[in-house]
């Protein structure tokens, strides 16, 4: 039995000790922060609002180029276009000073009314939307040009974003322009103020520093602020545009082919 196990050879025996035991702390998991996504600017949602209007463009257009912030991002998409050749031959009616300056430092060619009576599409902002798709506009002070080429176009569609949208127009507590001549303005303001006393209208000369603002049409404008929206808008503009001395209004009524709003779910087309 002794001289059977010598001829074993100890390599051969697989002898091999386990392995050792890991016994460290289990590494803790990696902890990944999300990024926080910027919240959407009001210039961010304007500027969403401009692209998709701009996309009504087409080659060849006579374009009715609006006033303000909103209108602002639109007339330099277009210049943008212009420059890279994706849209050609377009010709724009802008409906002020501000509007044309940019539009001239953009390349985009330039007309009038009295050259061009027939606009094919016309894109502006809007200070006021209501479920109607009414407006009101005209803080910027460009009211009644504004008007006068939005409706001589053929289609008017409207970019704003989703902090203008009202029940009724007056509903935001901020101003609804009116137009005056310079002389006797002060009367006009009290007749304005008088004409819906019954609203609660407060009336006041819009100032530019400590003196009157003055429209590219060489007029004043008097702001009315309502503490209760307009009920019922087409007769409230007939009534302010029977008063003698009164140029025009900031409510545009019936105008409007659609409106683009931006808002932070994105952007929503509304047409009647």
């Amino acid at each position: 039995m002794a001289s059977s196990l010598s001829l074993i050879s100890p390599h051969t025996l697989n002898l091999r000790t386990p392995k050792t035991l890991n016994l460290r702390a289990p590494r803790r998991p990696m902890c990944i922060k999300a990024r926080t996504v910027p919240a959407l600017t009001q210039d961010d949602l304007k500027k969403l609002a401009a692209d998709k209007a701009v996309e009504y463009v087409k080659s060849g257009m006579v374009l009715g180029l609006g006033t303000g912030s909103t209108a602002a991002f639109v007339v330099s998409k277009l210049g943008e276009l212009l420059a890279s050749g994706e849209l050609t031959d377009i010709v724009g009616v802008p409906t002020s000073k501000r509007t044309e300056d940019q539009a001239r430092s953009l390349g985009i060619p330039l007309s009038v009314l009295d050259d061009h009576p027939r606009i094919d599409l016309a894109i502006d902002g809007a200070d006021e939307v209501d479920p109607n798709l009414d407006l009101v506009k005209g803080r910027g002070g460009a009211l009644l040009r504004e008007k006068m080429v939005e409706a001589a176009s053929e289609k008017f569609v409207v970019v704003a974003d989703e902090t203008k949208l009202v029940a009724g127009l007056g509903g935001s507590g901020l101003a609804m322009p009116v137009e005056v001549v310079q002389f006797c303005w002060k009367y006009n303001l009290i007749r304005l103020q008088e004409l819906f006393k019954e609203e609660g209208v407060e009336a006041k000369l819009r100032m530019e520093g400590d003196k009157p603002y003055v429209t590219d049409n060489f007029n004043y404008i008097v702001d009315l602020y309502f503490k209760t929206p307009i009920k019922d808008g087409p007769a409230a503009g007939k009534e302010i545009s029977v008063l003698e001395g009164v140029v025009e209004h900031g409510l545009f009524l019936n105008m409007a082919t659609a409106v683009i709003i931006a808002g932070k779910e994105g952007v929503d087309v509304m047409k009647k």
